[in-house]
């Protein structure tokens, strides 16, 4: 029995890695990704209702935004053969206005399908007309066919002025606010709008995009079931994430990628659009395989399609075409495989497709701070109106993506120890004195060398060098693309040691654990103590931190912790 007790304990030591792979396995855009395998819709389900948690919250979307009236502006109709244009702007936030055009088919009763048409990073936007890629040739055949469409901006394009296309300062990571979450919430609001509308089929909402018009796709289907079909064009891959920032939230991929996102639209009808000359080259014998196999969990094979188009990146004719045909049978009821053409198309001048030609924003329009400081405040109120303790805590432990592990692997020689989780390869060097049924974690952010040197009243003593203190300092490239969308901060590794600290020390038998930081690593102890599945005793000086944005972003920089409440939030989850 001995010998099988320390045969057991030595496997438990043979997984924890020589070094941290937080260090080594660094993720980001340009990562060759798998999709995990799942063997029941149910175990599927599961994981795609914390992505969906997750995918919003790096968004800035958890709660959500209020819905205002959008009070669209619908002007400067144009009637052509088979077909209308109009221009919109919706108040898609207070004092934040979405621009696009409305192209609705003319001669057709009753309620219709609606098409959203978000766009990619092309030169001239939705405005864009060239061989590769013509937005309003795809609008305008649509309409055409009995859709009514609508074609958006991105932030920063044609009429959507108010903010940069790209924004992505520190502050305002810590507030989620992001071109990537604006863009999510316009496809939302475009959603409601749509449903407004008295000729739209609300039960037939579908959506089609482009690049970064394609991610804008697949992230909308997965966070509102609204959508009812969808094809995602020359975006969903494997080894590559999308390059720009409104693509790139932090957070956002987490553990996962687009194989997994795009698969949140199972089991709805989706057709995969994908290119030999870009990162979706390898489509059908990778992608689509991949994101099938969720489809079978539901045995709804044949709801996912794909198509595979010579040609380098696009939204060229013989895509959209496929687009058309896949539609027709899923939305209009035509029959399978009966292809659809493009017609030839002329398309309007871009001064009489603008919503700003001529014309100025709404009065009450805000300017970019101006935009920020109301996000802020939106915020604000929403955490401040939060009072379960338990919520609150969900959402910091978002803003950390910290776990609280189910089983900890230990090592020790002597009193020198290390604490991995399992399956996670991260590494924890401390020193474990065992003197008694009491025990204080001690924490000092030049590690356990230093905590050493600091008297303790209890009768054991655990301490470690949290992430990248003391023996743990090693380096961590983080110049990788969209480094903080594939990868937790610094300082929320830290926290997550920590809990993986007391983790070990329930795991070890103690019930009565005191939680001590020194200096810097007082605010670390705070924010695990407030997402610790466990009850400790906190000790935890913060000084001169009152839990500013210049305080975090100076002592504890965690992409989304304004967001989630906070200081206050912390406090009032660790029972301060």
């Amino acid at each position: 029995m001995r010998f099988l007790i320390l045969l057991v304990a030595t496997c438990l030591c043979a997984q924890i890695p020589a070094r941290d792979s937080r260090n080594i396995n660094i993720p980001h855009t340009d990562t060759h990704f798998t999709m995990p395998v799942y063997k029941t819709s149910a175990e599927w389900e599961a994981r795609a209702t914390h992505l969906r948690t997750q995918i919003l919250f790096a968004a800035g979307l958890t709660p959500m935004p209020q819905r205002g009236p959008l009070m669209p502006q619908i002007f400067g109709r144009i009637e052509r053969k088979g077909y209308s244009i109009e221009k919109v702007l919706l108040q898609t936030l207070p004092g934040y206005y979405l621009g696009g055009n409305l192209y609705r088919p003319l001669g057709k009763a009753g309620k219709l399908p609606a098409v959203l048409a978000p766009h990619g990073h092309w030169a001239y936007g939705r405005l864009e007309n060239t061989a590769i890629n013509s937005v309003p040739a795809r609008a305008i055949s649509l309409a055409i066919q009995g859709y009514v469409v609508f074609s958006y901006d991105m932030t920063g394009y044609n009429d959507t002025v108010q903010t940069p296309h790209e924004f992505d300062g520190p502050r305002e990571q810590l507030w989620n606010f992001s071109p990537l979450g604006l863009q999510l919430w316009n496809s939302i609001r475009v959603i409601d709008f749509m449903e407004s509308l008295p000729d739209v089929d609300p039960q037939r909402i579908v959506m089609t995009g482009e690049s970064g018009g394609g991610t804008q796709t697949f992230l909308t289907t997965a966070v509102d079931s609204r959508i009812k079909v969808s094809a995602p064009v020359n975006m969903i891959s494997a080894s590559m994430q999308g390059g720009a920032i409104c693509e790139n939230a932090p957070g956002l991929r987490l553990g996962t990628s687009n194989l997994e996102i795009a698969a949140m639209m199972a089991p709805r009808p989706m057709l995969m659009v994908s290119a030999t000359g870009d990162w979706t080259r390898n489509t059908p014998r990778e992608e689509f395989p991949a994101v099938r196999s969720i489809y079978e969990l539901y045995d709804r094979a044949a709801d996912l399609e794909t198509i595979h188009i010579d040609a380098p990146h696009n939204y060229n004719q013989p895509s959209r075409e496929a687009m058309y045909t896949f539609f027709a049978s899923r939305v209009l009821g035509a029959p399978k495989g009966r292809a659809v053409s493009e017609q030839r198309i002329a398309v309007e001048k871009p001064q009489d497709l603008l919503a700003l030609h001529g014309r100025p924003l709404p009065e009450n329009a805000l300017t970019y701070d101006r935009l920020f400081e109301q996000w802020i405040a939106a915020a604000t109120r929403q955490s401040a109106a939060i009072t379960d303790r338990q919520v609150i805590r969900q959402r910091l432990s978002l803003a950390l993506a910290s776990e609280w592990p189910s089983k900890i692997l230990s090592e020790r020689s002597g009193e020198r120890i290390v604490l991995s989780r399992e399956g996670r390869g991260d590494r924890i060097p401390g020193i474990w004195i065992e003197a008694g049924k009491k025990v204080t974690l001690l924490v000092h952010p030049d590690g356990a060398q230093v905590a050493r040197q600091t008297p303790a009243k209890s009768e054991s003593l655990l301490m470690i060098d949290a992430f990248q203190t003391g023996a743990a300092i090693a380096p961590r490239d983080r110049s990788v693309k969209h480094f903080l969308t594939f990868n937790q901060s610094d300082d929320a590794c830290r926290v997550q040691d920590i809990l993986t600290a007391l983790r070990f020390l329930q795991q070890s038998g103690y019930t009565d654990i005191r939680l001590r930081g020194e200096g810097r690593a007082a605010v670390w102890t705070l924010f695990a103590a407030a997402v610790a599945e466990i009850p400790v005793t906190l000790d935890a000086d913060l000084a001169e931190f009152a839990g500013t944005d210049a305080d975090f972003l100076r002592s504890f920089f965690v992409p989304g912790i304004q967001r989630a409440g906070g200081l206050r939030a912390a406090q009032v989850a660790a029972g301060r």
